[in-house]
This record gives C-alpha cells, sequence and structure tokens, in this order.
C-alpha cells in the first residue's frame, strides 16, 4: 500500500533547481552533499534519510503531494513548480530602508550586499541594495520563483 496521510514515511532525496546544472540545494545522502558542495557550506549537518508525515504540512506542498501513493522501494522524481514549492518572487516581499536607521538597528554594522539578516520575528532576507541613503533588502525565499526537482527513494512507511 502506498504513502497515505498521517503514514510516517522515511526517504532518501536530492532536491535540485531545474537550471541548466540542475544545481543541487537540498539533500539527504552524504555522497550528494560531498559532490555538490553541500557538505562544505553545511559542516555540522549529518545527511541521512528524512522521516516525514505527509499531509502534515512539514514539506512543500508539491513535495507531500508528489509522495502520496509511492510505495517502499519506489523511486520517482516529483518536480514541484513555484506555486506548489516557495511561491513566485514578490516585490512587496522586497523593503526599503533608510540607510542610517538600518545601521542604527545592525548596531554600528555596516549593510553590504549580500549579507543576510534577520528580523525580531525570524524572518530572513538578503540585502541586494546600498547607497548612501537607502538599504534595499529581499525577504523572498532564496527558492522563490523555482521549479523544483525531487529525486526520491522510499526507504520505508510505517
Amino acid at each position: 500500500m502506498g504513502i497515505e496521510p498521517g503514514d510516517q514515511a522515511t526517504i532518501e532525496y536530492t532536491g535540485r533547481l531545474t537550471d541548466e546544472d540542475g544545481t543541487v540545494f537540498d539533500t539527504s545522502r552524504e555522497r550528494v552533499a560531498e559532490e555538490s558542495g553541500l557538505a562544505d557550506s553545511q559542516p555540522e549537518r549529518e545527511f541521512e534519510p528524512l522521516t516525514v508525515e505527509p499531509g502534515a504540512g512539514q514539506l512543500i506542498e508539491g513535495f507531500e503531494e508528489g509522495l502520496m501513493g509511492l510505495e517502499e522501494g519506489d523511486t520517482e522524481t516529483i518536480t514541484v513548480p513555484p506555486e506548489k514549492g516557495y511561491g513566485e518572487e514578490r516585490e512587496d516581499q522586497i523593503i526599503e530602508q533608510d540607510r542610517t536607521e538600518f545601521e542604527e538597528m545592525l548596531e554600528g554594522e555596516v549593510p553590504e550586499e549580500g549579507m543576510m539578516i534577520q528580523t525580531e520575528r525570524q524572518q530572513v532576507g538578503e540585502i541586494v541594495h546600498v547607497d548612501e541613503e537607502v538599504v534595499r533588502i529581499d525577504f523572498n525565499h532564496e527558492l522563490a520563483g523555482e521549479t523544483l526537482e525531487f529525486d526520491v527513494e522510499v526507504v520505508s512507511i510505517d
């Protein structure tokens, strides 16, 4: 019997962008993490099978939907469009701050393009523009607007 809501499914997976390079953005497989550079960029992480409860909102919608009905031992490539993943990029998620006020919030740290910040409400953003007067911060998820592919192997279903 295939995966149903409420099951505990243990999976191996590799998430890729559908760009020309098939850039790996996440994986449970240590070998893939080493080959893609994820192991170097996330040295504290253990790359191991993931146990999830499909239907419980632990994964993005399109990934959960793609797991439904798969059986133990199945391998599948699940394609997730932006609307079932991290959404489309939205202009209202890019905000401008007065540079002087922003530097006060950073307690004197100098804002630079590419710098990641986190708000008091745990929202993460990337500084995408800095000039003499304005700092622009993009709070879109880094995978917003991307079509994603997940190569999945179902290890077990409980």
